[in-house]
């Protein structure tokens, strides 16, 4: 399926992430995790499943899914990551708008782009993990 070792890279980082969240996470990271873990099932299953004409269409329904989700767990919990998070998606939902309304074939700028965007939240989740983990260290103290 895949023609380079980078996508199964990311794969790997991104299941790493999302079980570190679910494992040393608050709420707001478990859910946050699994949010983007649903998302990236899902553009998974859509690019491979998906007729052409439609897919733009649900990669972005699946990426306002995920911003709206983010949005609400930023308003929930109001914690600086989600914020973050939250900003990074509505960029991801804005590229593929662009490339959807102007009719444009996914290129280069646009995966480097996404992926970069994709590395962002992740980051953002691994971070809040991180945080949220050392706070309860800290307490257990």
């Amino acid at each position: 399926m895949y023609s380079s070792l980078v996508p199964l890279i990311g794969w790997v980082v991104t299941l790493g992430i999302i079980v570190l969240a679910f494992s040393k996470g608050g709420a707001p990271e478990r859910l946050g995790a699994l949010a983007m873990f649903l998302a990236a099932v899902a553009a998974f299953v859509v690019n491979a499943f998906a007729p052409a004409g439609v897919r733009p269409i649900l990669l972005l329904a699946d990426e306002g899914l995920l911003g709206i989700v983010f949005l609400l767990l930023a308003l929930r919990y109001t914690s600086p990551w989600l914020g973050v998070a939250m900003i990074l998606q509505a960029i991801q939902f804005s590229l593929h708008a662009y490339y959807l309304v102007g009719q444009i074939p996914h290129d280069r700028t646009y995966a480097m782009i996404n992926n970069l965007d994709s590395l962002g939240v992740l980051l953002c989740i691994l971070i809040g993990t991180l945080l949220a983990w050392r706070k309860r260290m800290r307490a257990a103290k």
